[in-house]
């Protein structure tokens, strides 16, 4: 599909702070988008490789539990509802997204 970057792009139309893989020394600003690369899928055929799709896992970090940032990471195509999860009084909304 896309490159990371367009990824990135894509993602900051839903808020303005997103972050790749972030260190731990940068203060998240919220609400907040924090993704990163878990996984690839690749098609083979004749024993090589011919298709190879990223997926990213995005965590939409939120105050607000009622934030419509994910209802626009689940409208994503070939997007997926990993988890639910509070913590620090914030809300976590983890997706797997293939792009």
């Amino acid at each position: 599909m896309g490159q990371r970057l367009d990824l990135h792009q894509l993602l900051k139309t839903f808020t303005e702070n997103v972050y790749f893989q972030p260190p731990t020394n940068v203060q998240l600003q919220y609400p907040c988008i924090v993704y990163k690369r878990d996984y690839a899928d690749t098609k083979f055929a004749d024993d090589a490789p011919y298709n190879r799709t990223l997926r990213y896992m995005i965590t939409v970090i939120d105050g607000d539990p009622d934030s419509t940032i994910p209802d626009k990471v689940a409208a994503m195509p070939m997007s997926l509802f990993n988890r639910f999860f509070t913590a620090d009084n914030l809300n976590h909304d983890v997706y797997s997204v293939y792009f």
